[in-house]
């Protein structure tokens, strides 16, 4: 018997340093343990990331201006001279749970926004839920938004689980 596969997506947005990687990272760790495929989408806004180390085979074949797919026993890896769409990635992953995509604002998605410290208003209009700790004075948040505890992933869990967009 196949399993059915959830194919829920969220995303996460909020200001550098607010602790978003650190919760995408809770909140999978904790989705993985319980059974479920947790595939992952990081924004890189800015192109700093780096995949490869220059001179090995794979970093020359991406210098030649081709698309580049590098397999091994444990893991494939894509290198594509575009971006791609949120689509193309879901197709790509196949079969998930959980999708759980770190930034791209503009994307209509389910969206909970991090903050630490202090609110960034500017999120709001594409925010759903604000996870936040106890730096954060509640009675700023506009009550049309769900509050999360930052520190409480399951609690986080519990809200995608229900407001998730299948995809």
């Amino acid at each position: 018997m196949s399993k059915e596969f959830k194919k829920l997506a969220v995303a996460f947005s909020g200001p550098s340093n607010s602790g978003k990687t650190t919760l995408i990272i809770k909140v999978s760790e904790l989705l993985q343990k319980a059974g479920f495929k947790v595939c992952i989408v990081k924004h890189d806004p800015k192109d700093k990331a780096k995949f490869d180390s220059p001179g090995k085979d794979s970093d020359k074949f991406f210098k030649t201006g081709a698309d580049v797919a590098v397999v091994s026993p444990t893991r494939t890896t894509l290198f594509k001279q575009e971006s791609s769409s949120i689509q193309e990635l879901i197709e790509l992953f196949g079969e998930f749970d959980y999708l759980l995509v770190e930034g791209l604002k503009n994307l209509p998605l389910p969206r909970i926004s991090i903050f630490r410290e202090k609110l960034d208003e500017s999120y709001f209009s594409v925010t759903n839920a604000i996870a936040y700790d106890e730096t954060i004075n509640e009675s700023q948040i506009p009550s049309n938004i769900d509050k999360l505890n930052l520190n409480n992933p399951d609690e986080i869990i519990s809200w995608i689980e229900k407001y998730a967009k299948r995809v």
